[in-house]
């Protein structure tokens, strides 16, 4: 049986194929299209994916899509979205809730039956059917689906439930999505930048923030007062300007103590309000078991609270919490309503994305012009790349399968050496140029991981922050407060990422190396081979390595970076004015 998962027409669509109850494949559309969250029907997405399956669309019985969307229209309505349409022809896209199956039927060329799941349903057995768990207690946060925005339930034998929600526009996500706003950062997008901002800062306005929210049995309410949901230009009103005391910052001005410590205030309001959900979610289901997804999940500090100090003694976290997460989760349940029951196996392993051919690296670089060095071995190549690294050099490294979510996680990564201090600003130089407060996170060999972090379980998805074992000299990863997010490798699911950091720490003494995405800041992480080139040519990277080939920057002719900077030149993103993006 072939399901294919959809998450579309909102923002980072994506695709997921399941067969015979397996999750094959898996990929984001803007990794293919070259837009940063791109919202389209994920197309090349599709087409991906079932040539990874080794299917053909013909063959797919069931297609999930991760929403209801007359519903989500009744909730854009509610929300006086017409108002923002007039003069738009190509906003009103966004009110045509036949839109989904059309484009399914149109763009992807399938014509079989198509069967609609609520959003938190999908981000929900999103979490489930990926942890291996055989029942849990659910929980989602998120901005907002159809009308929810926090969902408690349970799952198991007979799939997933929703017991209890919270409804827009009372929302957890869109209070943290304001302050991201408030902060001069782009909403749907730099809310992971708040939360990197706030060790720099004290909780200062924890009461003023406390001021808008309203607990009760049942969840929690927002304090309307201070926020405007349906205006296109902010997320606030100057209720809320009064109330902190503190001007909003303008995109692109300098971060002031007064900006980190309201990131630290809201970070911490956050904190507060998750623990009692899932306090509350303990009580309706007291499971050992968590199941946790939606965009507010990849607060990975908050959830290393929610781990430390909730009740539940088992946490699983959705890698892909985000909403092109939910197409897996849209794929797995129908699977499973189709009386095809997804297997129970734990996702170790997110590589489930665009993988080139054999022969097409060595074809790549043959054809440019770019000469290399091919290190057909494990062995060898983590030995010669671990050296490289140990002597400073900085690496694009790009092996096999992308991953599936947003972190880089060894298949499309940069990587350097972690004990450097000068690195993060050096890598923000040469490719990154982002924020300074923004941290760089560390992959660890998974069986050394406890001497150099105080982590007691696996993470092999950089979804959580812990201590750095103090003494450890790793400034390039630490951040202000002492905390990294850190990824274990397992040598049994990553063999050759674990052989480079086995060979770097044979060399230094630290299995670790400092890992960030393989892109330039605005871009998408890479996808291709010719993705990846094109970076390293645009960009300051010492060291290129495709697969089994390395290429030095100092043997690349010139001409190519010339070359590239006239027909294909890397455009800084601009900075969006409009935070009406979560409709």
């Amino acid at each position: 049986m072939i399901v294919v998962g959809v998450s579309a027409l909102y923002h980072d669509s994506a695709c997921a194929v399941y067969v015979d109850g397996e999750l094959v494949a898996a990929a984001h559309e803007e990794r293919f299209s070259r837009a940063r969250f791109d919202p389209a029907m994920p197309v090349r997405a599709f087409r991906s994916c079932l040539r990874r399956a080794g299917v053909g669309v013909h063959e797919v019985d069931l297609v999930g899509y991760y929403e209801q969307p007359r519903e989500k229209l009744a909730r854009q309505l509610w929300t006086d979205l017409p108002r923002h349409v007039v003069g738009r022809p190509a906003a009103l896209l966004r009110l045509d809730a036949s839109r989904p199956l059309r484009e399914i039927r149109d763009l992807l060329g399938y014509d079989g039956p198509v069967e609609f799941v609520t959003h938190h349903e999908a981000h929900a057995a999103s979490a489930f059917y990926c942890s291996g768990f055989p029942d849990a207690a659910v929980l989602v946060v998120d901005a907002v689906g159809e009308w929810s925005t926090t969902s408690l339930g349970r799952a198991g034998e007979d799939g997933v439930e929703v017991l209890e929600d919270v409804r827009f526009p009372h929302s957890l996500g869109l209070l943290y999505s304001t302050l991201t706003s408030y902060l001069g950062f782009s909403v749907n997008s730099d809310e992971y930048k708040v939360m990197g901002l706030a060790p720099y800062g004290t909780p200062r306005h924890r009461d003023a923030m406390d001021a808008l929210v309203t607990e009760h049995e049942g969840g929690f309410a927002l304090d309307l007062d201070f926020f405007d949901f349906a205006d296109d230009r902010r997320m606030y009103t100057d209720a809320l300007v009064e109330a902190l005391g503190v001007p909003p910052r303008e995109p692109g001005d300098d971060v002031t103590r007064e900006h980190e410590d309201l990131a630290a205030s809201v970070q911490s309001l956050l904190e507060s309000l998750l623990l009692k959900q899932v306090d509350r979610l303990h009580r309706l289901v007291p499971s050992p078991r968590l199941c946790y997804a939606g965009g507010v999940a990849l607060n990975c500090v908050a959830n290393s609270v929610i781990r430390a100090k909730g009740p539940f003694r088992e946490v699983f976290v959705q890698p892909a919490a985000g909403d092109a997460g939910s197409a897996i989760g849209a794929a797995a349940l129908v699977a499973h309503r189709a009386g095809r029951r997804p297997t129970r196996e734990r996702l170790v392993d997110v590589r489930l994305g665009f993988a080139e051919p054999a022969g097409a690296c060595r074809a790549l670089l043959t054809g440019a012009g770019v000469p290399f060095t091919d290190l057909g071995s494990d062995a060898r190549l983590a030995d010669a790349v671990a050296g490289r690294l140990a002597g400073g050099a900085v690496v694009g490294w790009f092996q096999g399968a992308a991953e599936f979510g947003p972190r880089a996680l060894g298949s499309r990564s940069i990587l350097a050496d972690p004990r450097d201090a000068a690195m993060r600003d050096r890598i923000n130089a040469l490719v990154k140029k982002r924020e300074a407060f923004r941290p760089f996170a560390p992959a660890v060999a998974a069986e050394r991981a406890a001497e150099f972090f105080e982590l007691d379980v696996p993470s092999p998805f950089m979804l959580e922050t812990v201590r750095v074992v103090p003494g450890m000299e790793l400034p390039a990863i630490t951040h202000v407060d002492g905390s990294a997010r850190v990824q274990t490798v397992d040598a049994a699911v990553d063999p050759r990422f674990h052989a480079l950091l086995t060979a770097f720490g044979d060399r230094t003494g630290y299995p670790v190396l400092l890992n960030t995405s393989f892109n330039m800041r605005g871009e998408p992480i890479v996808n291709t081979a010719g993705d990846a080139l094109a970076c390293f040519l645009r960009s300051d990277l010492d060291v290129l390595v495709l697969d089994d080939l390395v290429v030095d920057r100092a043997d690349v002719p010139e001409r190519l970076r010339r070359r590239l900077a006239d027909v294909a030149p890397y455009r800084a993103p601009s900075i969006s004015e409009s935070v009406y993006t979560f409709f």
